[in-house]
């Protein structure tokens, strides 16, 4: 007998930030592991180089955004065109990929919805404006998320926005929290990341964040808090996971006079960052938006102390188990943190860190995903019609 066949359409891996990688891959291992009633495939071009293959011009923000473009909306469509025969349910495990959908066939496919962040400039141009090339580029994916069967999102505050813009009916709307993985746990250890970690940060205590390049995660609000600190914990460092500053922060950082107290750490391996959660003082998140927080829960499960922003879907995630202050109030995170390194006993209790983690593993993911394409399309097709199954 042949099970119906899902294809796990993926991130390109060259491409993809760490998170989106993490997501797709786990989603795919525990549908394989857990979920034999479901012939699951992933789908996973390689990535294809062209500008930036150049002398010169390849370094440009323009070459690598002009790659990007033309590896999403010219390759990846035409690599899933001669294999959409092939499966019965599409499941695209990132949002800003949704203008496959406008190739697939929409009433077999679901999209997961980490946040909006792709569209703010179609949903808010005031606030976010961006070019006509890539506001073309994105209405069209806009088209394909809002034509989806079923649409995955992480956090209340996620459904609210998705339905706030009237985007997709809400009987299509599913919750899935992510979950951790486990390597995030307060009782491992591991010597190599040990050794990098005592060779560039030694015994001195550190703050840790772990962000990419954008607005929203408000890196003026953490630097401007370390900043602050400086002056009562001399020996605090900040560590940073992600990629080099912008200009606007590498100017910020030369002011503040803190770049000898700052180091940077590229992408990561799991295992690797999990050793920073266990070593670092305080876990910062300044963001002012987020569609769930990855960090928060990881930093939790390793026994993490965490500071973060004081916004909906963080307290949804977080619960009793963080510490919050306002967005963009500097003063109040440096007084927070400064209070919690003088007298870490006032933190969340231990228990109550590993309590909250509990309710997040990508075992609940991959089931709830898969119930939901058992429910929603393969009964709704029987009921109707007979779903055709494709032999392998």
């Amino acid at each position: 007998m042949n099970h119906p066949r899902l294809a796990v359409v993926s991130n390109f891996r060259d491409e993809a930030s760490p998170s989106m990688l993490v997501c797709g891959d786990r989603l795919y291992d525990h549908l394989r592991a857990e979920h034999p009633d479901l012939e699951t495939t992933r789908i996973q071009p390689d990535y294809t180089y062209r500008l930036r293959q150049l002398p010169r011009l390849g370094k440009m923000g323009f070459a690598r955004e002009t790659d990007k473009m033309l590896n999403r909306f010219w390759d990846y469509p035409r690599h899933l065109k001669s294999r959409i025969s092939q499966f019965d349910l599409f499941h695209i495990c990132d949002q800003s990929y949704a203008s496959l959908v406008n190739i697939l066939p929409p009433e077999r496919t679901g999209v997961f919805c980490h946040d909006l962040d792709v569209f703010r400039s179609i949903l808010q141009p005031d606030k976010y404006p961006r070019s006509i090339r890539y506001n073309t580029m994105q209405r069209y994916a806009l088209n394909g998320f809002c034509k989806a069967a079923v649409m995955f999102y992480t956090t209340q505050s996620v459904r609210d926005e998705i339905l706030h813009y009237q985007l997709i009916s809400p009987d299509k709307l599913v919750q899935v929290p992510l979950g951790i993985a486990r390597e995030f746990s307060p009782h491992e250890s591991n010597a190599n990341m040990a050794a990098i970690i005592q060779e560039k940060i030694g015994d001195r205590p550190f703050l840790l964040n772990i962000s990419v390049n954008l607005q929203r995660k408000r890196l003026d609000v953490l630097l401007e808090t370390y900043a602050r600190l400086r002056y009562h914990h001399p020996d605090l460092l900040l560590v940073r996971v992600g990629a080099e500053w912008e200009p606007d922060m590498q100017a910020r950082i030369d002011r503040l006079g803190i770049r000898h107290g700052i180091r940077l750490f590229p992408r990561l391996e799991q295992k690797d960052l999990a050793e920073l959660y266990r070593r670092a003082a305080v876990v910062l998140m300044t963001s002012e938006a987020e569609g769930f927080g990855m960090p928060l829960i990881e930093a939790l499960a390793c026994g993490s102390i965490i500071v973060v922003s004081d916004i909906p879907v963080l307290r949804e995630v977080g619960g009793d188990a963080a510490v919050y202050c306002p967005v963009g109030k500097p003063d109040i995170w440096a007084k927070t943190i400064s209070d919690l390194l003088n007298h870490p006993e006032a933190t969340p209790d231990l228990s109550i860190r590993f309590q909250q983690v509990k309710k997040y593993t990508w075992s609940a993911h991959a089931a709830t995903i898969a119930q939901a394409y058992q429910e929603r399309i393969l009964s709704q097709s029987s009921s109707q019609q007979p779903l055709q199954v494709f032999a392998s």
